[in-house]
């Protein structure tokens, strides 16, 4: 096999790189990008759990000090 040089180097070292891109792109980029799927999941995941239930040490749920209200996302 002959060694890359000169253009095909270019396009070989090109081609790697997007490969990689490619194969990033849905598992890093797009979740990122719209989360939305994974907050619906998320919700009708954790549903039937009761944060107070799950505290450690019989902790208070968090709550903001400075008492601003939680805006809706939905």
């Amino acid at each position: 096999m002959s060694s890359l040089k000169g253009w095909r180097y270019t396009v070989f070292i090109g081609g790697f790189v997007g490969l990689i891109g490619l194969a990033l792109y849905p598992i890093a980029v797009s979740p990122m990008m719209d989360a939305s799927e994974y907050k619906k999941i998320q919700k009708e995941t954790r549903k039937n759990i009761k944060i107070e239930e799950v505290q450690p040490g019989n902790m208070n749920v968090w709550s903001d000090p400075f008492g601003r209200k939680k805006a809706d996302s939905e």
